[in-house]
């Protein structure tokens, strides 16, 4: 966790290339959840995730440190290497990321229109992070993490403006990937001095860090094929999971069904679009409807990025 005077120096240097996203309370919304709903807009970067904030904290920091940099590579879904690929671009670094097979094919286009040299393989994101290693040892490139204190720092940022903006909130809930905007979430929180209260959201079918946090150390699955593959880790980090365990309420744990149908809500109610990872927050919020009602509530929008095929069967209600 991050004094406030860190997270906000390290805001200060986001914002030198990207605005504030917006945080809005929805009346549709709302209505359907029987809370009054904030949704933080991370949707709105200029890579449509929230990710951007990290990569260019980390980005930076290694620039300033490392004159001679070969390149950088990084093991994604699809947001962490647009947000890698971003980053290195503004800055002048190659960058290489690795992808699995079967990859989000318009999160490829645009980690190539970013500049980034795109390799994909493995069956999921843990066998494209080992095969990343290996090539950051094979070309000499420096390989970046998907969890690390200066990503955290740069996401938190997106938790300063939001609990800023509406520091009453009673509860957040934010999706969990490897960690990074949980972790960030709750790093604003205590250091604004809140007692908002911070819950973890997973897919059911990716769901390591549900089991982990019961179990109370790393449980590694099989799997994790969601449609939410900003969600779909198998391998938990040890320190994400620590700070989760010692700042979060709880992990809700989602079916595919309740992921689609978030999706549909924020179109029919905000027309936004949402992502699988984008929309579980909502998801969690609408599947504890009774515990929430009347309350204050904050859900992250953390990315808009789905693919036009999946997102036309989800709107037609066919998967």
């Amino acid at each position: 966790m991050f004094d406030l005077e860190k997270i906000e120096e390290t805001a200060a240097l986001v914002h030198r290339y990207m605005p504030p996203t917006p945080q809005y309370a929805w009346p549709l919304l709302s209505a359907r959840a029987g809370a009054e709903v904030w949704v933080k807009h991370e949707n709105h970067t200029p890579i449509g995730a929230f990710k951007l904030r990290g990569g260019l904290a980390y980005l930076h920091d290694l620039t300033q440190r490392r004159s001679d940099l070969p390149g950088v590579i990084a093991a994604t879904r699809g947001n962490h290497g647009q947000s890698i690929a971003y980053a290195a671009r503004t800055m002048g670094v190659r960058a290489v990321i690795v992808v699995p097979h079967g990859n989000s094919a318009e999160k490829n286009e645009a980690m190539r229109a970013l500049g980034a040299e795109l390799v994909e393989h493995g069956h999921d994101f843990n066998a494209a992070l080992d095969h990343a290693k290996d090539l950051a040892a094979a070309r000499g490139l420096v390989m970046l993490p998907s969890f690390h204190p200066l990503l955290v720092r740069g996401v938190a940022s997106y938790g300063l403006e939001l609990l800023r903006h509406v520091p009453d909130l009673d509860t957040v809930y934010v999706p969990i990937g490897l960690g990074s905007g949980i972790v960030g979430t709750m790093s604003a929180r205590d250091a604004l001095g809140l007692k908002t209260e911070v819950v973890g959201v997973v897919a059911e079918r990716a769901a390591a860090y549900a089991l982990s946090y019961a179990a109370g150390e790393p449980v590694a699955t099989n799997s994790a094929d969601t449609m939410a593959d900003g969600l779909a880790v198998r391998v938990p980090d040890a320190d994400a999971l620590a700070a989760i365990r010692a700042g979060a309420s709880r992990v809700v744990t989602l079916s595919e069904a309740e992921i689609a149908a978030a999706i549909r809500a924020y179109f029919t109610d905000t027309h936004n679009l949402a992502e699988g990872a984008g929309a579980a927050a909502l998801a969690a919020l609408l599947q504890e409807r009774d515990r929430m009602a009347g309350r204050k509530v904050g859900v992250i929008l953390s990315g808009g990025n789905i693919d036009r095929p999946v997102y036309r069967k989800i709107l037609a209600e066919e998967g």
